[in-house]
């Protein structure tokens, strides 16, 4: 009886669904997509049914469930990966590529929950990894799809579902990732709208849902703005806000692998990524021999001359910050603007100016690399910390000094801290460990795993209970 019960439930939510689901977007976009909703209420009402469905979930299941997400995450790369660069216009659609497939295959999984066992003469206790519930998830438009596939292998992992709301920029492409990952849920007899969204994005939207009383955590990745409001919605939130991470180069260092590494890791999809090198700070001994080196890999020293010409089209009128039409764009798509012709494969463009520059002081999310110069290392470590100002978020380093990188490592004290090599190798690619794209440093979790977004339970057992 019961078992019928359940199955009648979940045949009038996915009626309910698909009557909730609107035949199209303003912007012509299909949304017959699973999880989708047009009213919040109906959408609270169909992920609710799926967390009570999912707390009798076995540990097996829940691995199965997992196994399928990752499985389409992969199959649908390249697909998913062509999508977002066509609806946001920014970044390239090979690194996005790798993106997904970093998130699919080293997003840690339910296996990360193993709990912590006492025994004693008193008895048994166990902490374990219990589910907050429903997470609301904010997304950014810098890596739409990864960031929900990422957190949603990491929420799921730990019993919970999750609403989403996407960028409004990456709308299309974050519902249709939502729609392949319900349909991978529901394949392998997992229940429907485990993950849900509205089929619209506004900050209106997203103030709702903060305040929501069936939201029990806040997830947000994305600027600086977002997460202040999340710091003040009255619930416990995890804030993964923008970093402006430097690269100290040490005259120690190898100049040729130095200009290699960090031009990968500051192109890797058009410097999008939050972690990626966004400045350089060198010092005298070994600047000439690193900018030279720049040449040889693959990015163009631009002419001093030339700086004024690149301000006009990279910074914004007040020179504040980035002009938004180039962030996430090509090398060669901002040169041209200046009036000069490069291949799509040029990966960067370098440019040495003063301590003070916009290029050194802004994170401009785009293949665009200041390089400032010092007189020593401890001058490159007061600027570098100066530069990255206290958001705790990534650094990185060049040195065959293990002293030098000990002492910057203490000074910097950021969340990700990278030793000769690209920056991404602290997200797992080309580095060991497992990965995250929502990297919390600004309210101190790091990068986030499945155990991130659960409760620590304690269960006390009392009375003789080992046999030792």
């Amino acid at each position: 009886m019961q078992n019928l019960e359940i199955e009648i439930n979940t045949i009038v939510q996915r009626v309910l669904t698909q009557l909730e689901q609107t035949p199209s977007h303003s912007n012509g976009a299909s949304l017959s997509y699973r999880g989708v909703f047009s009213q919040i209420e109906s959408a609270m009402a169909a992920v609710e049914t799926a967390q009570r469905r999912f707390n009798r979930v076995s540990l097996a299941q829940r691995k199965n469930i997992i196994q399928a997400i990752r499985k389409v995450s992969i199959d649908k790369a390249q697909e998913m990966a062509e999508m977002v660069v066509e609806e946001t216009g920014m970044g390239r659609v090979a690194d996005k590529v790798l993106k997904h497939m970093l998130v699919a295959e080293k997003t840690p999984g339910p296996e990360f929950l193993n709990p912590d066992a006492y025994v004693g003469d008193d008895g048994l206790m166990i902490e374990e990894c219990a589910p907050f519930g429903l997470i609301l998830s904010i997304t950014p438009v810098t890596n739409p799809t990864a960031t929900i596939i990422n957190n949603t292998i990491s929420m799921l992992s730990a019993g919970n579902t999750v609403f989403f709301a996407p960028h409004p920029n990456a709308l299309n492409c974050s519902l249709k990732m939502i729609d392949l990952i319900n349909e991978a849920i529901e394949k392998v007899g997992g229940p429907p709208n485990l993950v849900v969204a509205m089929d619209v994005a506004t900050i209106e939207l997203v103030g709702r849902l903060m305040k929501h009383p069936k939201i029990a955590l806040l997830s947000v990745t994305g600027g600086t703005g977002v997460v202040d409001v999340a710091l003040e919605s009255g619930k416990r939130a995890i804030g993964a806000a923008a970093g402006n991470p430097p690269v100290l180069v040490d005259d120690t260092a190898d100049p040729e692998k130095a200009a290699r590494d960090i031009v990968a890791g500051h192109s890797f999809d058009n410097n999008m990524p939050c972690t990626s090198e966004k400045e350089v700070v060198v010092t005298e001994g070994i600047a000439d021999r690193l900018m030279e080196a720049f040449t040889h890999a693959n990015a163009l020293v631009l002419d001093p001359k030339l700086l004024p010409q690149l301000e006009a089209v990279v910074l914004n009128e007040k020179q504040t910050g980035p002009n938004r039409k180039f962030i996430g764009k090509n090398a060669c798509v901002i040169l041209k603007e200046i009036g000069i012709q490069a291949d799509d494969d040029l990966r960067t463009i370098v440019v040495e100016v003063d301590k003070e520059h916009p290029f050194a002081r802004h994170e401009l999310m785009m293949p665009v690399l200041a390089v400032v110069r010092v007189r020593d290392f401890a001058a490159a470590v007061d600027l570098a910390v100066e530069m990255e100002e206290g958001l705790h978020h990534s650094a990185i380093i060049h040195s065959a000094n293990i002293y030098h990188m000990s002492e910057f490592g203490k000074a910097i004290n950021t969340t990700l801290y990278v030793k000769n090599a690209p920056s991404y190798a602290g997200l797992g690619m080309g580095g060991e460990g497992y990965t995250s794209f929502t990297i919390a440093g600004r309210t101190g979790e790091g990068m986030t795993t499945c155990r991130t977004f659960t409760r620590f339970r304690r269960c006390s057992l009392v009375g003789a209970f080992s046999s030792v």
